[in-house]
């Protein structure tokens, strides 16, 4: 007997803390999604946005005797660029004056000139 006397008082205080314990605002539950869409934007979206912007530039700025490198590792020099098509020719040997027609999307980057070659340095130390 004394045991239902237990359950039943045990069953009312269950009820009373349930009703104290408050269900979290639906803004609450989402707040973890926001600041980890927020996490992502920063760390993935915008900078390879910044990336895309700056490679289209790139492309956009190439000009006839630019050395390029392709995706695939080609290097040539543009020899002449087809707006219509988004297409350059691109020299790719001098001496057979082979020629390819690559597509603005295939260029990786441009090649930096190499006019200033590096002087060797002596050492004025003599032993």
């Amino acid at each position: 007997m004394w045991f239902l006397t237990l359950l039943q008082a045990g069953g009312e205080a269950g009820a009373q803390t349930q009703q104290a314990v408050q269900q979290p605002s639906a803004f609450a539950s989402f707040l973890p999604f926001i600041l980890m869409f927020v996490i992502l934007y920063f760390l993935i979206i915008r900078p390879q946005r910044k990336r895309q912007k700056e490679h289209q530039n790139m492309l956009d700025n190439i000009q006839i005797n630019d050395k390029i490198i392709t995706n695939g590792g080609i290097i040539g020099k543009v020899v002449n660029i087809k707006n219509d098509k988004n297409t350059f020719m691109v020299r790719v040997d001098d001496t057979t004056n082979t020629k390819i027609e690559l597509q603005k999307n295939a260029v990786a980057g441009i090649l930096k000139n190499e006019e200033k070659k590096s002087q060797p340095t002596t050492n004025s130390d003599s032993r």
